[in-house]
């Protein structure tokens, strides 16, 4: 493939417009393996009606053409409205309202409800990668403009996306998540032989307590995942995400969809007690990174979500020799399990110069509060210090 190759761009409107191959090439293309990033994650997520036109979710994939084959994609949707995304613009709209404009709709490059940190401007390998990126970043800025959004909003992307983004005008963004780092622990004993004294004790007694009651924790995976394990955990869902979002996101269908096309890559870790699923957490399996995702249950015991949603994915982690677990949005809390803080990247481009303006000022200072913030509770950590702090 050459230079003088055409690049032509298109917006499609499903997933099911590029061909699972083509697509799936883009996505992984750097030998790396992001589940969220995959054909399956996207149409199970479309097809099962999450994320879709009447939710606010419409989907315009920025596809990149070469020779009429899919070299380069950009998964976005235009949005009325601000849910599901967890990088958290309410205000910006709510400003731009006040001054007489119209902040919706909104294009979004991101993976809807799914806070993990992966490509996003996915292209394959081949000479030309550099150019198709370029490409896609120009091309966002004129989807902008053909779909009269005010906005674009590339959201988790990783830093090198971030950066190049910047070059295109786009302004930039930090927050910060909690992940937990395989120093390559053997065991979980090992894991805990690195923290000082107080939080090893506090570890241990959670874990012991967890699981008082007559708990039983069950780690599954693949076939080992049943429809009645299914039904269990969206039962879950549905009484957790009511509570905190007021409406779920996501569908029953969606849950099966997984379960048939993306099992392997699936982390069901359940809790029983007395014959029956009372907790789960779903987490999903990476190359290198076990990556958190849902907790729900209809039993609430102390310490039981730590054991479910942390320890137990650090078990995994170590087993399966992956060097990092990605515990999902917010939660200090975290800190004391052995999760650090990790800064976590977007890029916005804003049309209007007025409302640019303001929000360049904004994320300078916000910028460097994370920065901060960051760096101050990395020294707060679990961790045993030089001072012999054991």
């Amino acid at each position: 493939m050459t230079d003088s190759c055409e690049i032509t761009l298109e917006a499609v409107s499903s997933v099911g417009q590029v061909p699972a191959d083509e697509w799936n090439a883009c996505a992984n293309s750097d030998g790396s393996y992001n589940p969220f990033v995959t054909h399956a994650f996207f149409a199970a997520l479309e097809e099962s009606g999450s994320a879709i036109a009447r939710t606010g979710w419409a989907a315009r994939h920025l596809v990149a053409r070469m020779n009429g084959q899919a070299v380069g994609i950009v998964p976005g949707y235009l949005k009325n409205h601000s849910q599901g995304e967890y990088v958290f613009d309410h205000g910006w709209a709510d400003a731009y309202a006040r001054a007489g404009g119209s902040y919706y709709p909104k294009l979004q490059a991101t993976v809807p409800f799914t806070p993990a940190t992966g490509p996003r401007l996915l292209v394959g390998n081949g000479p030309d990668a550099a150019r198709i990126r370029e490409t896609l970043a120009s091309g966002l800025i004129a989807l902008c403009g053909a779909t009269h959004a005010s906005s674009v909003h590339v959201t988790f992307a990783r830093e090198d996306e971030w950066t190049l983004l910047a070059e295109h005008g786009f302004l930039q963004r930090t927050d910060q998540q909690f992940h937990w780092r395989n120093e390559g622990y053997g065991t979980f004993e090992d894991f805990l032989a690195t923290l000082a004294s107080r939080h090893r004790k506090a570890i241990r007694r959670e874990r012991r307590d967890a699981l008082a009651n007559g708990i039983t924790i069950h780690a599954l995976t693949g076939d080992g995942i049943t429809p009645d394990v299914w039904d269990a955990f969206f039962e879950f869902y549905m009484e957790t995400g009511s509570r905190k979002w007021g409406r779920p996101y996501l569908t029953r269908a969606f849950y099966t969809m997984i379960g048939e096309t993306m099992a392997k890559d699936v982390l069901l870790v359940m809790a029983k007690r007395d014959g029956k699923w009372i907790a789960g957490a779903i987490n999903f399996i990476g190359s290198d990174t076990l990556f958190g995702r849902h907790w729900g249950a209809v039993e609430h015991h102390p310490f039981l979500h730590f054991e479910v949603c942390y320890y137990q994915a650090i078990d995994f982690a170590i087993r399966r020799g992956l060097k990092r677990v990605e515990a999902g949005a917010q939660g200090e809390h975290k800190i004391a399990r052995g999760y650090l803080p990790q800064t976590t990247y977007s890029a916005h481009y804003i049309a209007d110069p007025a409302l640019r303006r303001a929000i360049r000022d904004y994320l300078k200072h916000e910028r460097s509060y994370v920065q901060q913030a960051v760096r101050e509770l990395t020294e707060a950590g679990p961790f045993r210090k030089a001072n012999g702090d054991d």
